[in-house]
This record gives structure tokens, C-alpha cells and sequence, in this order.
């Protein structure tokens, strides 16, 4: 079943984010707009729009909830691989997006204080590679 789901939900998220998908969508008002005196623009003409539209956007809210989701994890995923790839990166900071509220606010005041406690006009590495002077190119 989450196959199924995450290919359609790839497929239907792709396809809304295309030009042409938009286009059609404006067709498809001026359409309803223009059959508005056909209908005597009723209630019933009224509430196709308004139901249509609002199935629809509350169906796209999952689907970009997906996107969403699947987006973050991929870049938590490369971002824990440059972290670990790194000398010079501490590992603390692998799966952070995993831990609870208190954990990432101890070690945002912990980088904090770290950062306070070194001299401004210094950039020290926490630890590895000797600091390279401001400028200079390799």
C-alpha cells in the first residue's frame, strides 16, 4: 500500500507542479465561469466549483505533506554524509532532527556558548584542520 501511495503521490505531485496543469486548471474556471448564465449562475452551478475545489485542495494537502517529508529526509540524509565525511565535523550533530526540543535547544546554547568563548576575530575549527587565515587561498 505506501508503494502504491508514494508512486502516485510522485506522479500526481510532479504533474501538478507543471505549466500545463496550471493552465488547464484556469481553463477549467473560465469554462465554469462562462456556463454561469447557462445555469442562471444557481446554487447548484455555485457549489460545483466550491465543492470541487475544496476536495481538491484538502486531497493536495497530503500529497504536498509527502513531498515535503520525503524532501527533508533526503536532505537530513546527505547533510548526516557530509557531516560524517568530514574530519572536522562533529558527529553530535547526525540525526539531530530526531531528537526531542530540550536536546536541540541544550546544543544550540552549548554551540552558542562554544562560539561566545572563542575570539571573534579567530575562526577555530572544533577540531582537526588548523584555522587558515581570513583570505587566503589555497
Amino acid at each position: 500500500m505506501d508503494a502504491l501511495f508514494e508512486k502516485a503521490a510522485n506522479k500526481i505531485a510532479w504533474a501538478m507542479g507543471r505549466p500545463l496543469t496550471f493552465l488547464l486548471c484556469c481553463a477549467l474556471v473560465l469554462v465554469w465561469a462562462a456556463s454561469g448564465p447557462v445555469f442562471h449562475f444557481s446554487d447548484t452551478w455555485q457549489l460545483v466549483i466550491n465543492t470541487g475545489t475544496t476536495i481538491i485542495t484538502f486531497l493536495m494537502v497530503f500529497l504536498i505533506q509527502n513531498s515535503q517529508n520525503r524532501e527533508g529526509e533526503a536532505l537530513q540524509a546527505k547533510l548526516d554524509e557530509l557531516i560524517r565525511a568530514l574530519e572536522t565535523a562533529e558527529n553530535r550533530y547526525i540525526g539531530l532532527e530526531r531528537r526531542t526540543e530540550k536536546e536541540i535547544e541544550e546544543l544550540r546554547d552549548e554551540t552558542d556558548a562554544e562560539a561566545d568563548a572563542s575570539p571573534s576575530d579567530e575562526m577555530k575549527p572544533t577540531r582537526g584542520a588548523p584555522p587558515s587565515p581570513i583570505g587566503e587561498v589555497a
